[in-house]
């Protein structure tokens, strides 16, 4: 199976385990003991060592974040590319909540592969990116949803 096809798979499966809530979808992509890395300005940046760890990241990630919107898009600006033995794809997400104004971010995503599992995801979101969530958060924050 070609990278491009793995990486794929993996996307399809993250937006089944959002949907679901069963983070247990995403066992069979990646090894054990893989790292997911976000790599930004704080509080957004984290480095999870483990499959377990990163699923139970992503469970607070998106009940922390995402499940406060009313919906959420994610689109592919550029991409999926292989570079270097690797996936790279550009990605945005824009959420919304009835009566507030849509947030838009924007980030880029790296897959390293060992064998059919990924071994290291990385999400790189742009100080700008940070900074402009921080202030939506501060200025239309008590209109999301409560914390899941």
């Amino acid at each position: 199976m070609q990278l491009l096809d793995r990486y794929l798979r993996y996307a399809a499966a993250f937006e089944t385990a959002y949907a679901s809530d069963d983070w247990n979808v995403l066992d069979p992509l990646f090894t054990e003991d893989a790292v997911y890395e976000t790599i930004a300005a704080p509080p957004f940046g984290t480095v999870c060592n483990g499959l377990a760890a990163i699923k139970a990241f992503f469970t607070q990630s998106v009940n922390g974040f995402d499940r406060r919107f009313d919906t959420r898009n994610v689109e592919i600006v550029e991409g999926p590319t292989e570079r270097d033995g690797t996936v790279w794809i550009r990605w945005a997400a824009t959420y919304t909540r009835a009566g507030l104004p849509a947030l838009r971010m924007e980030g880029e995503e790296t897959a390293v592969f060992a064998g059919d599992r990924i071994a290291r995801l990385e999400d790189r979101i742009p100080e700008a990116q940070g900074e402009t969530v921080l202030r939506y958060l501060a200025t239309h924050g008590d209109g999301l949803k409560p914390l899941a």
